[in-house]
């Protein structure tokens, strides 16, 4: 028999690659405010390194003495929610109540204190040098004093703290701004002594000059969420927040947001938007974004036209002053440390001035004090705006605190309603 003919296999393609997509472009604000935060963890490791002090902050402690005084200092808050948004809260929060910690506190806290304990996240973006002192405010809440009071003891440094009472008046009494200015004034004297130098006051100056100026350029950015239809989501906002809390008394910061500024008014002035969907109906987003759940967020909303034109997390970094009375007084200015009458009448204007159909409220089991008297808040939206609400549980660093089915059907109940509103409306007009 002939030998069988010996024929060659046909050559197998190769699988086709993935397509990537390809990445967004960033707008030269943006890239600006990026390099911002890259700066001041890149600056904190410096200082680490070259034996100089570092410092953890509270988000609302006063930026401008630090900054005057050329001290290197970081946020765990904001460490925290990058944490969270890269996946690796959960594990972190797990590691705190390993320790101890109990799971029903704050998971800004939990995260924090792991990682003050030497346990490392992934997130090596969020990776910072270990406190030589702390910074609190509590003026955001009672557990940030525990929890730094827990970091100092943990590292054996020192902890400066200033108290800002709940004030349960619409004003800021004199009596409470003295109270305050002199913890500022004490404040300073101890950061003189860490940083082994006294205190410039036109280096002072200057520091004030930046966080206002900064804080003046953040809030004209938060005002283009009034237009329509908005040239950017609140979901860019939070995402600025970083910036803001990080890098309040710097130059480099307000020209960012004052380019970010300029880029948003041109929108405006050729009716586009940064926003990949187009505007069907307004809300305001109550609350702290769930960080470690952004997509998920993100997705029911941009598939129903639903656009997060207000939000009043993000303006409450907007301190403006004019002397250091006033700097006390605008310290006061915070969310949780403000009566009910004072929320309401915040929450109300920034829903009237953007323009908003409806409001999602974000129960944050890590912000009871934020989310306590949001219960109250909905009935009251919806009975001076004539707005429905919709609330939904969440975390703001625990993705085991946010359940999905949940949200999807309050987003639906909330976008049914607002289109009900308008079909009522439209039928009164006509």
């Amino acid at each position: 028999m002939a030998e069988m003919e010996k024929t060659a296999a046909p050559a197998q393609e190769a699988p086709a690659a993935p397509m990537k997509k390809a990445p967004k472009p960033v707008s030269p604000g943006t890239a600006a405010l990026r390099k911002v935060v890259s700066d001041v963890y890149a600056a904190a490791w410096e200082a680490k390194k070259a034996g100089r002090p570092v410092g953890w902050s509270s988000s609302k402690f006063p930026c401008e003495i630090a900054e005057a005084l050329d001290l290197a200092v970081v946020y765990p808050e904001n460490q925290a929610a990058g944490i969270g948004a890269q996946h690796d809260g959960e594990r972190m929060c797990q590691a705190a109540e390993d320790m101890g910690y109990d799971a029903d506190i704050c998971g800004y806290a939990r995260i924090s204190l792991a990682y003050s304990a030497g346990v490392e996240t992934t997130n090596e973006s969020r990776r910072m040098p270990q406190p030589d002192f702390v910074l609190c405010c509590n003026n955001i809440c009672n557990c940030m004093t525990k929890w730094y009071e827990n970091i100092a003891r943990m590292h054996n440094i020192p902890l400066i703290m200033i108290d800002v009472p709940y004030n349960n008046e619409v004003t800021v009494s004199d009596s409470q701004v003295a109270y305050i200015r002199g913890q500022f004034d004490d404040a300073i004297k101890q950061l003189e002594v860490i940083a082994g130098k006294k205190m410039d006051p036109a280096r002072f100056e200057h520091a004030c000059e930046c966080a206002n100026r900064t804080a003046k350029a953040w809030l004209k950015v938060c005002d283009y969420l009034q237009y329509k239809p908005a040239p950017m989501s609140g979901f860019d906002l939070f995402n600025h927040m970083a910036d803001v809390v990080t890098a309040r008394g710097k130059v480099e910061t307000a020209e960012a947001f004052e380019l970010l500024a300029s880029e948003l008014e041109e929108h405006v002035k050729n009716g586009t938007t940064t926003t990949p969907f187009p505007e069907q109906y307004r809300i305001m987003f109550e609350g702290i974004p769930c960080w470690p759940n952004l997509k998920a967020l993100f997705k029911p909303l941009k598939a129903n036209g639903v656009n997060v034109t207000a939000v009043v997390y993000a303006p409450a970094f907007g301190f403006v002053y004019d002397d250091l009375d006033s700097m006390a007084r605008a310290y006061c200015k915070a969310p949780n440390s403000v009566c009910i009458e004072q929320g309401v009448d915040w929450r109300e204007g920034i829903c009237r001035d953007n323009k908003v159909d409806g409001v999602l409220v974000h129960y944050n089991r890590s912000c009871k004090p934020w989310s306590g008297y949001m219960a109250e808040m909905q009935r009251r939206f919806t009975e001076d705006l004539g707005i429905p609400c919709a609330g939904f549980d969440g975390d703001q660093a625990d993705p085991r605190n946010f359940n999905e089915a949940q949200y999807l059907t309050r987003v639906q109940g909330l976008v049914e309603a607002m289109e009900q509103n308008a079909k009522n409306k439209a039928a009164k007009e006509g």
